[in-house]
């Protein structure tokens, strides 16, 4: 491991490659960048990442992309200068297959990969077997804490926590987050009610973290328990899905969200695997293959609503971690309100992910198309 640090604007860029670490985290695989090594200038900086990742084209064919929105994904992490964190993260939405990049929200699968990616950059010094780093979610103003372990002062990304929709096991890393309600809209229960009706729709829009819609799938013509693969051939669905968030989103406060990644949509059913509540999410109408870390924590929120939509369908534990059904499995989260205040106060909110690092080295951008050919 090389050990480098967020030093000069230049230190990661030679021979027209920039330093990049490619990491699974969750369900989610980003490409990791210290932010000296990108442009400081936000406009200068997207463009390089979708010459990066390869963007706009449906497969990212001449790029690092994974042609999905799950695997078009950016982490820009530096030491902080807020005293009440360790380490600043970014998190930037490559569109796959038009020339947008948004940081209207925040992603919890890669948030599991930064402290680890911290560590490997020499931001942050390793603690004994386990390292315990106070993160800064620059896209909404939060804090997360990441535990991962370190023993002998390395990252150690072995162990034996299975996470859905990721073959084999990892290291566990526990995420815990504070001041989530309102991460885009200012406020938890963004539009002051627990239903709102959209074109004769029951919905509950909450931002805990991620906003979300949450109506129930049989109300948009599915049960909600439909595989991955038949959702994203339902060209109708996702015509629907676009215009209830459309919808939403005015009324949640964030205006015309038609180039924007938010707010979700999360359709819910009840249990039938031994979980808490069914769900199948668009990341903004494209079905997730299982369901995001901040989104399942709005949607476990719109569940503990007494009088939301997803309570109807919700088979809730008596203890705090519920489990979430999605196409690939479960995914289990804590999360806490406060219901005796109006609107409810969001307490705490905490899950457990794992990451993993699959390559570190240089990536060569796409040339621009008034660059000469490279050598």
């Amino acid at each position: 491991m090389t050990d480098v640090t967020d030093g000069g604007a230049d230190g990661g860029r030679h021979d027209g490659g920039v330093r990049c670490m490619l990491m699974r985290g969750g369900t989610s695989k980003g490409a990791y960048f210290l932010a000296a090594d990108l442009p400081a200038d936000p406009g200068e900086r997207d463009e390089l990442l979708l010459r990066i990742l390869g963007s706009p084209d449906p497969r990212q064919i001449d790029g690092i992309g994974g042609a999905h929105p799950l695997t078009s994904k950016v982490a820009v992490v530096s030491r902080s200068a807020d005293p009440a964190a360790d380490l600043d993260y970014t998190f930037l939405q490559v569109a796959v297959d038009e020339p947008a990049v948004t940081r209207t929200q925040n992603c919890g699968n890669l948030l599991a990969g930064v402290g680890p990616f911290a560590v490997e950059r020499g931001l942050v010094p390793a603690g004994g077997e386990h390292t315990e780093t106070r993160i800064r979610l620059v896209n909404t103003g939060g804090v997360a804490t990441a535990r991962f372990p370190t023993p002998g002062g390395r990252v150690d990304y072995r162990g034996g926590t299975a996470v859905s929709g990721v073959p084999g096991t990892a290291a566990a890393v526990v995420l815990g987050f504070e001041d989530t309600a309102g991460s885009a809209t200012g406020s938890l229960l963004p539009t002051g009610n627990q239903v709102d009706v959209i074109d004769g729709i029951e919905v509950t829009c909450v931002d805990n973290g991620m906003p979300v819609v949450v109506a129930a799938a049989r109300d948009l013509g599915i049960t909600g328990y439909e595989p991955y693969e038949e959702l994203a051939a339902d060209a109708a669905l996702a015509e629907r899905v676009q215009e209830l968030r459309l919808r939403a989103g005015k009324l949640m406060g964030l205006g015309d969200v038609a180039g924007a990644s938010v707010p979700k949509t999360t359709l819910v059913a009840p249990p039938r695997d031994g979980g808490a509540l069914c769900t199948r999410t668009f990341i903004p109408v494209r079905p997730h293959t299982s369901i995001g870390v901040l989104g399942a924590v709005s949607v476990v929120t719109a569940a503990l609503l007494p009088d939301g939509v997803a309570r109807r369908h919700a088979r809730l534990p008596d203890g705090p971690r519920v489990d979430v059904e999605h196409p690939a499995g479960h995914l289990q989260v804590e999360v806490e309100l406060d219901l005796t205040t109006d609107p409810p106060t969001a307490v705490r909110a905490a899950n457990v992910r794992t990451a993993r690092k699959l390559f570190d080295g240089t990536v060569f951008p796409r040339p621009r198309p008034d660059e000469g050919p490279t050598t």
